[in-house]
């Protein structure tokens, strides 16, 4: 707990969950592995672990990136006397040496160096083969409608796509043209459904995700949220969002156009239309703000069109209940 740099407030919630049991009759057994804590816990056990060797870590899983004159025996001693001395050793089943020549699977993907020096990644044939159960366990469920099939299919292919869109995702296996055809066919068999239909709940099944291939920027040195560099912070935050978004957040130099305040990780950007028409998306009518401050906009104008006067360039409607009284 010592070397956590992290509020008073987060590192007292992580001093409890260590102490606090899950199970009341097995108060021991401490915090689940898979849980969401678990990989939050394991970066506070396993800090400095990578200062042993040039690596990659998430959490527990990690990769130790050896050349041909390292001593890859001594390494695996180094790192497990680091393990020793917090109670936990090195797992030998899923501890291998390979070539990056070969190939190597790593938090669902596939990393091979190829013949000509190009590196790849490519989303890893486990990690499909999962995501491919759970779109046929929806398709082919009978229970299941072509318009509930679209809904429950969009948040899963979109998930899977966003997961992977810095991987090289082009070819038939990737692109889901084998899974998208099955679909069609599945789709189109309904007889409330025609071809027009079909393809219409296709591409709500199958939302499109542009990929760039490798271009994920890593974070700089030892950043963390919590270093009080907000300037930082809100540039790399900014560069997670495309197209129209992350041009306007540029021109604000990552500042939201409502309250100036700079763009951080804890609230989404929201692309405001100044002329409230959405088809408008010139430059000079967009504007980069948080979600609240979208909320505000919008609730402002809406109470402000509740209350407004008469038009002051038309006369007022006049009242005509005492004039037919008269």
């Amino acid at each position: 707990m010592e070397r956590l740099i992290a509020p008073k407030g987060i590192k007292t919630g992580i001093f409890r969950c260590l102490k606090t049991g899950v199970n009341p009759e097995f108060p021991e057994q401490g915090t689940p592995q898979g849980g969401v804590v678990s990989p939050l816990l394991a970066n506070i056990v396993l800090n400095g672990i990578e200062d042993i060797h040039q690596s990659v870590r998430y959490a527990d899983d990690m990769i130790i990136i050896l050349k041909p004159k390292d001593d890859a025996t001594g390494i695996l001693d180094r790192v497990s006397k680091f393990l020793a001395e917090r109670g936990m050793k090195v797992s030998e089943n899923k501890t291998q040496l390979t070539a990056t020549t070969d190939g190597f699977d790593f938090l669902g993907w596939h990393f091979k160096v190829q013949n000509n020096g190009k590196f790849r990644c490519v989303p890893s044939a486990d990690n499909f083969k999962a995501f491919r159960q759970k779109v046929k366990h929806i398709v082919n469920n009978s229970n299941y409608g072509a318009t509930v099939k679209a809904e429950k299919l969009a948040p899963v292919v979109r998930g899977w796509r966003n997961y992977h869109r810095y991987c090289k995702m082009d070819g038939s296996r990737n692109s889901l043209y084998h899974i998208e055809t099955r679909a069609f066919k599945v789709f189109n068999k309904e007889s409330k459904q025609s071809r027009y239909t079909s393809k219409k709940l296709l591409d709500q099944a199958f939302p499109s995700v542009p990929y760039s291939e490798s271009k994920f920027v890593n974070v700089k040195g030892e950043k963390s949220p919590y270093d009080g560099d907000i300037a930082y912070w809100s540039e790399r935050n900014s560069k997670l969002y495309n197209g129209n978004t992350s041009k306007a957040l540029k021109r604000q130099n990552h500042k939201c156009g409502k309250c100036g305040l700079k763009m951080l990780g804890d609230e989404k950007v929201h692309l405001h239309h100044v002329d409230g028409n959405h088809s408008n998306s010139k430059i000079n009518n967009l504007l980069a703000v948080h979600e609240s401050c979208h909320d505000y906009i919008h609730m402002s104008k809406g109470t402000s069109q509740e209350h407004r006067e008469p038009d002051a360039g038309k006369p007022a409607r006049p009242d005509l209940t005492e004039r037919c009284r008269g």
